[in-house]
């Protein structure tokens, strides 16, 4: 006779392959749509963060009041964090002119404090676990650091270590492997590898939006901003309406 057994279903999704090539098209998104809005609207990095922080701040009280895990709404919000995280990351590195570096360790530091206070206060950072307010706060906070961290490592290799955006994706693709090669073949902790993979797809993704619409002399495509947004955005909903997804679960 099997056992009882208590399951807590979290309001974020099983990490599947659909889960990182979803979550790639959204970081990849947050370059060309906020670039779109800062850039080719003229807009300028603090209105467009304002605005993405607006659209940002609703999408996670939205993703907080739902009762369960909805794929839609949990996308939407990654993208709105890729979004903010892109403006913001802009405005801090290159209009207070902190510059690259600087940015990179300030965001550095908040991510990594943001994971632990996370870890003290609840005992892990699972994602199987965001369950709970306090989880969910922990949540967002953390990915809106690593969105807009990664956002400043991706320009910073690209323009100031001089690799080029093609150079720069190469680059953080080899770590993705790198770390799906520990994921499968070594003890590392999952969750570890995790939030590692989760915070290097940010400035996959920032270098790859950087491949598809900057000057063919600096070593883009020169696309539109808005088509290459369009169409990457038709990409994730097709995703999220192809393939099944369903909440990531933990026995209890």
């Amino acid at each position: 006779m099997n056992a009882h057994r208590d399951v807590l279903v979290s309001k974020v999704p099983e990490v599947t392959l659909v889960f990182w090539i979803i979550k790639i098209l959204c970081t990849t998104i947050g370059e060309t749509g906020g670039d779109a809005v800062s850039m080719s609207m003229d807009l300028g990095y603090l209105v467009s963060t304002g605005i993405f922080g607006a659209i940002f701040i609703v999408m996670v009280i939205a993703q907080a009041s739902a009762k369960r895990f909805h794929p839609v709404l949990y996308w939407a919000t990654i993208v709105a964090t890729t979004t903010v995280g892109t403006t913001l990351a802009d405005f801090a590195d290159r209009s207070l002119g902190i510059g690259y570096p600087g940015g990179v360790a300030i965001l550095l530091a908040m991510l990594l404090a943001s994971l632990f206070a996370w870890y003290r206060t609840l005992g892990t950072i699972a994602v199987d676990t965001v369950a709970s307010p306090t989880s969910e706060a922990f949540y967002w906070t953390t990915i809106m650091f690593s969105q807009t961290l990664g956002t400043a490592l991706g320009d910073w290799a690209a323009d100031s270590l001089s690799l080029g955006y093609a150079g720069a994706a190469i680059v953080f693709g080899t770590w993705l492997a790198v770390i799906g090669a520990a994921y499968l073949w070594t003890r590392i902790s999952h969750v570890l590898l995790f939030w590692a993979a989760f915070i290097l797809t940010r400035p996959l993704g920032a270098v790859v939006g950087d491949i598809l619409d900057k000057p063919r002399a600096d070593g883009g495509l020169e696309l539109s901003r808005y088509s290459a947004t369009a169409a990457l955005l038709a990409m994730i909903v097709f995703c999220i309406f192809a393939f099944s997804h369903r909440a990531a679960r933990r026995e209890a």
